[in-house]
């Protein structure tokens, strides 16, 4: 079966052991903790039998916006074809569709954001620009969930989903890292938003993440690990043990990215 995973970050090796520690303290030292090298997503992601990964990275500060976006692009043209490539944005940035223009020219597929560590609400008027400039043309990738802050949460996701209802929107985390159900309850219905199954087994019962699937749907759901944070064989494992069916499982484990980054 092709296999994609949708939910991978990454970072030049320079700085790739102070970005993986950051993420470490950002969720108190909880989970595997990769390199955080694309390198190693492609070695060992090939050798589980994963043939794909989504990579990105996220800009905490506006001088990085370039430089992460370029660094993706390069790291995609140098993958052999493994990598599909989502570009960067920061609530700061003056023209939104200048940097959504450039992310295209550069071949990405996609924009990612973290309101959490970008310290950005989702339905921060500064992100509007964004919305409408990927409106029908690439996907936003939203880090979702954190009982922890008020920035990601659902309320802040529904009325994005409602303004911008042209823009496909992923919901990382079953779209509510830590509010699972309620962000279930509240945006399984919407049709421009999808999720991913990252960064969720470690917390939630199977019957549990079954539920979630079932109630967006498979063909709403992509496969996805949080590199650096899991590690693709217990991600697989934790997988393959819901039982689901082979058509659900296609879904998940590519239909649905092809889907939504073409």
């Amino acid at each position: 079966m092709h296999i994609i995973d949708s939910h991978c970050h990454v970072y030049p090796s320079a700085i790739a052991s102070k970005a993986v520690k950051a993420v470490s303290d950002f969720y108190d030292g909880v989970g595997e903790f990769g390199d955080g090298l694309p390198s190693t997503i492609k070695e060992r992601w090939l050798s589980k039998g994963v043939d794909h990964a989504i990579i990105f990275s996220v800009a905490t500060r506006l001088a990085q916006v370039d430089s992460i976006n370029t660094f993706i692009a390069k790291t995609v043209a140098n993958g052999d074809g493994f990598f599909t490539g989502l570009g960067t944005v920061h609530q700061d940035c003056p023209d939104m569709g200048a940097v959504v223009d450039s992310v295209i020219s550069l071949g990405l597929k996609g924009i990612k954001i973290h309101p959490d560590t970008q310290g950005c609400a989702i339905d921060d008027p500064r992100l509007f620009p964004l919305y409408e400039a990927c409106a029908g043309r690439i996907p936003v990738l939203v880090h979702t969930g954190d009982k922890r802050y008020d920035f990601s949460n659902p309320d802040h996701m529904e009325p994005v989903l409602k303004m911008f209802p042209k823009t496909t929107f992923i919901g990382a985390h079953f779209s509510g890292w830590s509010v699972w159900d309620w962000a279930t309850e509240a945006l399984h219905g919407y049709d421009n938003l999808f999720v991913d199954t990252s960064s969720t087994f470690q917390w939630v019962e199977a019957d549990k993440v079954r539920k979630y699937i079932r109630a967006y749907g498979s063909e709403k759901v992509m496969f996805g690990t949080d590199f650096p944070m899991w590690d693709i064989e217990s991600e697989l494992k934790n997988m393959l043990g819901l039982g689901l069916s082979e058509d659900e499982y296609e879904n998940i484990f590519h239909r649905t990215a092809e889907h939504v980054f073409g």
